[in-house]
């Protein structure tokens, strides 16, 4: 049985639950359609996610290769010396970025010019790396931004699915039973009044 709201049986009250049941059920109305469209985002996010986490690894896989290949060609250590006060390959900014109400970073990536790097014992391979690694760099910020948007966009959609259940199958109806149990007590003592004039105009 539907619990209803302790309120008291009048015809102001009555009024005033119908005004509140029908902003209710347009505020159920606004929330489905937002659920529907997170869910959608979601969906892009998630495919984006799988994508640009294949094509990370792969980059990665890539650079960590053609580390390894400079590294038996010219040693760690040149490689240590050669990558002290180097520039870096990227510049990042980060910004907020909004979706639906649901705020997450944005990352803006620009790849500088590689510098080559001829001193220090390094041959051409040393520049294949340090490209190899800034690419691996990007894919992995870019898989950053889209997991990050991804949990927040899931977290908002569960949000809006628990406020869509909660009014629909809760709040909405305990309103909806005590408007009937209200029309009926109306109805009610609006039949005994019409009992008790018929009575009196019977005498």
């Amino acid at each position: 049985m539907i619990a209803r709201l302790n309120i008291a049986p009048t015809k102001t009250n009555l009024l005033k639950l119908k005004r509140q049941v029908a902003f209710l059920e347009e505020g159920h109305t606004l929330l489905e359609r937002k659920r529907d469209l997170l869910t959608r985002l979601v969906y892009e996010r998630l495919r984006q996610y799988r994508e640009l986490r294949q094509s990370a690894h792969a980059a990665i896989r890539v650079a960590w290769h053609s580390l390894a290949m400079t590294q038996m060609r010219t040693g760690a250590c040149a490689i240590r010396q050669a990558a002290l006060g180097m520039k870096p390959e990227l510049e990042v900014t980060v910004l907020p970025k909004l979706s639906l109400g649901v705020e997450y970073p944005a990352v803006e990536i620009h790849r500088r010019p590689l510098e080559p790097v001829g001193l220090f014992g390094t041959d051409a391979s040393f520049d294949d790396t340090r490209a190899q690694l800034a690419e691996a760099a990007i894919r992995l910020a870019r898989l950053g931004e889209v997991e990050t948007a991804l949990g927040r966009l899931l977290a908002e959609q569960r949000k809006a699915q628990k406020r869509v259940n909660a009014l629909k199958y809760n709040i909405i109806p305990r309103y909806l039973e005590t408007i009937r149990v209200i029309q009926g007590n109306l109805e009610e003592e609006e039949r005994n009044t019409l009992f008790q004039i018929k009575v009196l105009r019977g005498h």
